[in-house]
């Protein structure tokens, strides 16, 4: 029993840490997409409003 609660501990430590890097470059990654699309967005805007797109 000693030796399966050793094992159990030996792989929640190695995952506990990776678990928590995976999120934080997945929110990392999220944003700059985000931010990204917006910009794209934005610029699309203001191309149809700078050439007088007739928003009807």
């Amino acid at each position: 029993m000693n030796y399966l609660l050793l094992i159990k501990e030996i792989y929640q430590e190695a995952f506990r840490n990776l678990g928590h890097a995976i999120v934080k470059n997945y929110f990392r990654v999220f944003t700059w997409f985000c931010f990204i699309s917006f910009i794209i967005v934005l610029y699309a805007f203001l191309f149809r409003v700078a050439t007088g797109f007739a928003f009807d």
